[in-house]
């Protein structure tokens, strides 16, 4: 997902459920989205939209990347980066470390 939401997760559900039910009493699936966009106070038919397609990507309606995947690169994408940082570190380190032991040293 992204930033988050400024509508709860119950208003988006019941958005989604709103428009199922009502689909049928509208000329097309975006009038409906902005039928219950407007009775639900939501800024614009496409967060509800945009809601409606997450719900059938996730539940395998429409292809794409499901949530739970995404969240899932997304923490892959942050411990790489991490684990690359520690990896120049380490490598610098070792760098070091071998050339101090290359210095003849006074004794």
């Amino acid at each position: 997902m992204g930033r988050p939401s400024k509508y709860p997760r119950e208003l988006r559900e019941r958005a989604v459920r709103m428009v199922a039910e009502v689909r049928p009493d509208y000329p097309s699936e975006y009038a409906a989205m902005s039928a219950v966009a407007q009775m639900l106070g939501v800024g614009s038919p496409e967060t509800v939209r945009g809601w409606i397609r997450r719900g059938q990507v996730d539940t395998g309606v429409r292809p794409g990347v499901t949530s739970e995947a995404q969240a899932e690169i997304k923490r892959l994408t942050r411990e790489n980066a991490e684990l690359r940082r520690a990896n120049e570190i380490l490598k610098a380190a070792s760098a070091f470390f071998a050339a101090e032991l290359d210095r003849p040293h006074a004794k």
